[in-house]
Formats: structure tokens, C-alpha cells, sequence
């Protein structure tokens, strides 16, 4: 369970960390790329950061994210920049690609019958556990 403390702090990095990630997206070339915080999770301790990136186009997604966990401790100080008033100490930020959206697709696509195993039986080959 999160504290109010914890909200409030990961509620402040989200707000910034969007900002961040966005104007390094568009600087670096990547104009029609669209990035979201979708969650930003803060340990009880406020040491570590856990922030969940969806990136759209999707495809672009695993690229972009090593990208910014390269940058990270850029990033980092760019947040103590502007949070200065606010923290006291930024915490470790850890960057995890939010696939939510590509699983709510996927659910989708099975509830409207797409990728229906019955009348495509070689997609059970591929949702058999090894």
C-alpha cells in the first residue's frame, strides 16, 4: 500500500519526467513520437523511481527505452533541476516499457474473434507452455 507521501512524490516526478522525455524526444529527431508516464511507483524508503513509459508508435518502443536508460543520469539531473523545491533527493530511476496497452489490444483482438484458435488452430502451437 502507498503512502500519501509516496503518491505525492511520484505523482511530482510524472509530471516532470513527461516533460523531460518528450522535449528529448522531439529535440533528438523524433518528432512524431508520442511518450507517456503511465505510472511511477516510489519504494517506501523514496529511493528508487520504478516509471512505466508507453511509447507510441509501438515499434519504436524497445529502442527509445534503451535510450533513455543510457541517459538516465542526465535525465536524473535534469528532474533535481526542476524539483529542486519539492525533493530533497531524487531517487534511482528505474525506466520499464508499459506494454498495457499492446495486452488490452491483444484482448481485444481475441474478444472480437481475430485471433480465434478454433478457426486458426495453428495458433495454439504458439500458446502452448513449454
Amino acid at each position: 500500500m502507498e503512502t500519501q507521501r509516496q503518491k505525492k512524490i511520484g505523482g511530482v516526478i510524472q509530471k516532470d519526467i513527461v516533460d523531460i522525455l518528450q522535449r528529448a524526444a522531439t529535440d533528438g529527431g523524433l518528432k512524431g513520437t508520442l511518450i507517456s508516464v503511465s505510472k511511477v511507483s516510489v519504494t517506501t524508503d523514496l529511493s528508487i523511481a520504478k516509471i512505466y513509459v508507453s511509447i507510441f508508435p509501438a515499434d519504436k518502443g524497445k529502442e527509445l527505452l534503451e535510450g533513455i536508460k543510457s541517459n538516465q543520469p542526465l535525465i536524473k539531473h535534469e528532474l533535481a533541476q526542476r524539483t529542486k523545491n519539492q525533493l530533497r533527493r531524487v531517487p534511482q530511476l528505474l525506466f520499464y516499457l508499459d506494454d498495457s496497452l499492446d495486452y488490452i489490444d491483444g484482448i481485444e483482438k481475441s474478444l472480437k474473434g481475430e485471433d480465434n484458435p478454433v478457426k486458426n488452430p495453428d495458433l495454439l502451437e504458439k500458446r502452448k507452455k513449454a
